[in-house]
């Protein structure tokens, strides 16, 4: 298969000259192992925690592990011998160089924990999610955090062509994992299928004992049913016939593991009259889009989540430019209880840059109403935009422009 570069290459061979630890987290198939197995070079030893023996040995005697593994190392799939992380911490502390371990895992809820217990101060911790649209077409180089000024716009458009409604639901529908993104000879269907199938037996039942898969599996297409909704909690545990405990117990399991991102509302002690609730999103649309059972991009574009699933593939794509860019953002949306909403807010250095998704070609100055309700909260507002299907970048007002989907 072609190696398509990473966005995140850049970040890593720089956070290595910065940390004795590196470990790249997200969910599995995204490409973590391929990524740092192409940017390793041929003095890092590579070693993964996959293959039963190595991992027998990793858990029974760490000690012997790291002597048989010397570092520069790369361990796969740390998850799986948690017991090594203290005799990690004990060899950085002897030997204080950087970049001695680079570390995948691909289960952050008890490994999380692990890692920060252990190696607090020593480690970098590194998001991977499947391909951003730049990464699958080649562009991958050195595509900055969106934000939507003219700078970063016109950057992204200069060598863009428009992006049809047919190609953006064909690429949604499909999804971004590199296995399916890049072969458009896999079978889509028998790759999710076979997908969900792995993350039931492999990580859930590791991570939480679920005892009833197929209760499980009615959780994950209710929470694939509401993607880019306000989350209730105590509706989606009726829907999946759960205890609303076990439905929370579950949703940490897959915002853990990298399936769903939940984002923040917008609050302030000034601003008591906002919605308190997070809004759920699929990280990934091609499994949201099997799990909700649509058969093609043209019955998935013409449907009732058609709108829901392209705010869902705007805001993961948005994720992933500052996520592979090694950055954490501040995202939030903005919602009160007059109902004035707004989709996403950016925070960067203390400025909000106000977004709408529409599915739309022609927006109205309409879209932009409720971005003056940021005013009372008494920080710099900078450039806005209302990213939807049009396929010019044109200004709706002085400081809101109209930003093509063909820019993320």
């Amino acid at each position: 298969m072609v190696y398509l570069s990473r966005t995140l290459e850049n970040f890593f061979k720089k956070a290595k000259r910065q940390f004795p630890v590196l470990l790249l987290t997200g969910p599995r198939q995204v490409g973590k192992t391929t990524l740092l197995q192409h940017v390793r070079g041929d003095e890092r030893v590579y070693v993964t925690l996959d293959d039963p023996m190595i991992r027998t040995l990793a858990r029974e005697d760490p000690g012997l592990f790291l002597q048989r593994f010397r570092p520069p190392v790369l361990i796969d799939e740390i998850q799986y011998a948690p017991e090594l992380l203290p005799f990690i911490k004990i060899e950085v502390d002897a030997q204080r160089k950087q970049g001695m371990f680079w570390l995948t895992g691909s289960q952050q809820f008890h490994l999380m924990k692990g890692v920060l217990e252990s190696l607090a101060g020593r480690v970098g911790i590194v998001n991977l999610l499947g391909f951003s649209r730049r990464e699958s077409i080649g562009e991958s180089g050195e595509t900055k955090p969106f934000l939507p000024t003219d700078d970063i716009i016109k950057n992204r458009l200069k060598d863009e062509g428009t992006l049809s409604l047919k190609t953006l639901y064909q690429c949604i529908w499909r999804g971004s994992f590199p296995a399916i993104s890049i072969d458009k000879a896999v079978d889509r269907d028998l790759f999710y299928s076979s997908y969900v199938q792995t993350y039931l037996q492999r990580d859930i039942r590791d991570l939480s004992r679920v005892g009833d898969e197929m209760a499980f599996l009615r959780f994950l297409r209710a929470t694939a049913a509401r993607t880019g909704q306000l989350l209730n909690l105590s509706d989606l545990a009726r829907d999946a016939d759960v205890a609303p405990n076990t439905a929370k117990s579950w949703l940490s399991i897959l915002q853990a593991s990298g399936i769903v991102f939940l984002l923040e509302p917008y609050y302030t002690n000034m601003t008591k009259r906002l919605v308190k609730r997070p809004k759920l999103y699929f990280l990934d649309t091609g499994l949201c889009a099997y799990l909700t059972e649509w058969l093609s991009p043209e019955t998935l574009e013409a449907g009732a989540m058609s709108g829901a699933v392209l705010e869902t593939w705007i805001m993961a794509e948005i994720l992933k430019s500052y996520w592979h860019n090694g950055k954490r953002p501040q995202f939030y949306y903005y919602r009160d209880k007059d109902k004035k909403e707004i989709d996403l807010l950016i925070v960067r250095d203390g400025t909000i840059y106000p977004l709408e998704f529409k599915k739309t070609a022609a927006p109205k100055k309409d879209a932009i109403r409720h971005f003056k309700v940021l005013n009372k909260l008494n920080m710099p507002i900078g450039p806005g935009g209302v990213i939807c299907l049009a396929e010019i970048f044109l200004p709706l007002t002085d400081n809101v422009s109209c930003i093509p989907v063909a820019a993320l």
